[in-house]
């Protein structure tokens, strides 16, 4: 049976917002789009009475619903697949996607599982720490200036996923790992690495990013994040038993 994009399993998530009325404006573009889900990460001079000023009319109610978050990482917990936007592109934070060809992922994406879009502040976009928990990254074409304001970014995410939303998909992406899972991975990754030597202990979170963007290109579901972590049991099983040998010589 033919999927299209279901518009309640994603939500948009503004990290560390500054300004109150971008929060309305964004929960307008959001409304005029069809997409219900507003998470705020954190946020700079809060200011509940200031953002409705810009949301107006129906869009209050993303605005009444809203869940306000002070860590990115427990307010990404639930989600199965995270997207970064960013402006700024480089070898540390490659643009591995636009915006039209997301949306088309999501029509397969969507059904099964969460999807939390993530934009940035308004002077800084995401720092590489928030790019590091995403699956991807989009970034938006532009002409030569390539900054946008924050609830413009938002419209033209969100124009093309509703844009998406009319086109349908046989094929369904089951239920992947949500970020809690995936981060235990990463973490007990990174400790089993430095166990055996393959990273660098003095900078470990950087030679863990090769591991994030491979690992991510894969969706991987909960029951292969648990073989995973079994694989990295058993290595600290065994390296503990090489420290006990030691000893006892």
């Amino acid at each position: 049976m033919p999927h299209s994009v279901t518009l309640d399993n994603i939500a948009i998530v503004l990290v560390e917002p500054q300004i109150p009325e971008n929060i309305g404006s964004a929960a307008r573009a959001m409304n005029n789009m069809g997409i219900k889900n507003l998470i705020l990460v954190n946020p700079k001079n809060y200011d509940p009475c200031s953002i409705p000023k810009t949301a107006t009319g129906s869009s209050t109610h993303i605005i009444e619903g809203m869940e306000v978050c002070h860590n990115l990482l427990e307010a990404l917990g639930p989600f199965h697949y995270v997207i970064g936007t960013t402006a700024r592109i480089g070898a540390n934070r490659p643009a591995l996607t636009t915006p039209r060809p997301l949306a088309q992922d999501l029509i397969s994406l969507s059904y099964h599982n969460k999807v939390a879009i993530l934009f940035g502040p308004e002077d800084s976009g995401l720092s590489n720490d928030h790019l590091r928990l995403c699956h991807t990254i989009a970034t938006i074409p532009t002409a030569q200036f390539s900054s946008l304001n924050l609830a413009q970014a938002v419209m033209v995410i969100c124009y093309e996923i509703f844009l998406a939303s009319g086109k349908q998909n046989p094929r369904v992406t089951p239920r992947l790992a949500n970020k809690f899972e995936l981060e235990g991975m990463y973490g007990h990754l990174k400790d089993v690495f430095m166990k055996i030597g393959f990273i660098d202990p003095q900078n470990p979170e950087h030679w863990m990013l090769n591991i994030r963007r491979f690992l991510s290109r894969l969706p991987l579901r909960a029951r292969e994040v648990k073989a995973i972590r079994g694989v990295c049991r058993q290595i600290d099983w065994y390296t503990e038993q090489l420290e006990k040998m030691k000893k006892h010589k």
